[in-house]
């Protein structure tokens, strides 16, 4: 009797064993500044969703994000999901960092390729792999005051570089010594970048090993960039040197301001009140005719180190879907990168976004090097130079290229040893 006891009991007990809940599945999710503060409440909704599985999201401030990360891969402690900036996307992918996410898409009802805007998922396209997802997007165009432009005599922003030029002339007459019709601080590197993305020529040749910037596309842009500040039009400042971008631009410092989408909420909260309706957002003016804009933003990646990819992947989809993103943008502001997701009211109601729908459709990535952010700034250093040092064209385009090599030297070299392997292997 005892013994059949003892044997009723060990039965419960591994019955009891047997329908006892796996243990919950953690996901890792990396993100940065403000969006790991907002996507909480979306990760509430897709835990309820996927029950048994928890997404522990860790916030990593901007400034200290890319070393936080190279200090992880060092050490074998990446995240199963992450946030990249798109301009990070080569550099991991050139570590063999990041999970080829096209076996992922292929098999996907929820992300749709077709969907994004083509210069933003390029971006993600890394020798010829795709190594991530785009989560939010953005890119640099005007906001401009349309009254001052009426008063010069204008109508409708400028279309064109001519065009643009044309309008200063009226406005800088208009303004005196009172202001300027542009305003690019000159510590920043997006507005050459963006002018000189409309070119056809690329800013790196021969396999992105050297630069490119002797090219007559980027002689052009560089023309015209350093045109805007020698006749006047432009202050030769720093953003250091600016008080303050949003009290400036509404006291009439200046009549147009490059800037980004986060923009919008801060110029609405800080119009005054007979300013509003008196200022737009426009998409940039090109050489010919609108013009290509810089394709920013950050994707979504999984790295390879993960265990739980399918649960990682899963996680992105949700973020992925078209409402999600809309409920996105209307916590945060950040702009989705799907088309699909900008036919909400709160979208399509906002003649201030409109101009950046229009030019999230001209986007091109920068070149997609480990070597970029280096580069970067070398083009804004070299173009300040020019502009306030007097530093003549020529010279700074060679001296910007040269400077360019030295800096893709370890690149061009590894790209050398591929090919005398290939060589050497075709001739076997």
């Amino acid at each position: 009797m005892a013994m059949t006891r003892w044997l009723a009991c060990v039965l419960l007990l591994l019955v009891a064993g047997c329908a006892r809940p796996a243990p919950d599945t953690t996901l890792r999710f990396w993100a940065m500044g403000r969006e790991a503060e907002v996507v909480g409440e979306l990760i509430r909704e897709f835990e309820a969703e996927n029950p048994g599985l928890r997404v522990e999201v860790q916030n990593i401030p901007w400034t200290a994000a890319h070393e936080k990360l190279l200090t992880a891969y060092a050490a074998d402690g990446l995240p199963d999901v992450c946030q990249l900036g798109n301009t990070w996307m080569a550099e991991f992918a050139t570590l063999q960092a990041l999970t080829p996410l096209q076996p992922y898409v292929d098999g996907s009802t929820e992300v749709q390729p077709a969907d994004y805007f083509p210069g933003i998922w390029d971006t993600n396209v890394v020798d010829g792999q795709l190594v991530g997802v785009p989560w939010y997007v953005d890119t640099r165009l005007l906001f401009y005051r349309k009254d001052l432009l009426r008063q010069a005599g204008y109508e409708h922003p400028p279309r064109s570089w001519a065009e643009w030029e044309q309008v200063n002339v009226a406005l800088k007459k208009q303004m005196s010594d009172r202001g300027y019709p542009v305003l690019m601080p000159l510590n920043e590197f997006e507005p050459q970048l963006s002018l000189a993305l409309q070119q056809d020529d690329p800013l790196l040749r021969e396999n992105d090993t050297r630069g490119n910037f002797r090219s007559p596309g980027f002689r052009r842009t560089l023309a015209f960039y350093d045109n805007l500040f020698q006749q006047g039009w432009a202050p030769k400042m720093s953003e250091t040197q600016i008080s303050n971008v949003w009290d400036e631009f509404f006291r009439g410092f200046t009549a147009f301001y490059l800037s980004g989408p986060w923009n919008i909420r801060e110029f609405r909260q800080r119009q005054p009140a007979a300013l509003e309706g008196q200022w737009g957002t426009a998409p940039l003016p090109g050489p010919d005719g609108p013009g290509a804009g810089i394709a920013g933003g950050t994707s979504l990646v999984v790295f390879r180190s993960s265990q739980q990819k399918d649960a990682a992947w899963k996680l992105i989809e949700f973020l992925s879907r078209p409402a999600i993103q809309q409920r996105f943008y209307t916590l945060i502001g950040d702009l989705p990168p799907r088309r699909s997701a900008w036919q909400s009211p709160e979208l399509t109601g906002d003649p201030l976004t409109a101009a950046f729908a229009d030019q999230l459709e001209r986007v091109k990535p920068t070149p997609k090097v480990l070597e970029w952010e280096r580069i970067a700034q070398q083009m804004r250093i070299v173009t300040e130079q020019v502009v306030r040092g007097g530093l003549p064209q020529e010279r700074a385009v060679e001296q910007l290229d040269r400077q360019v090599d030295e800096i893709l030297a370890k690149r061009r070299w590894i790209v050398e040893q591929q090919a005398d392997a290939a060589d050497s292997g075709a001739g076997r």
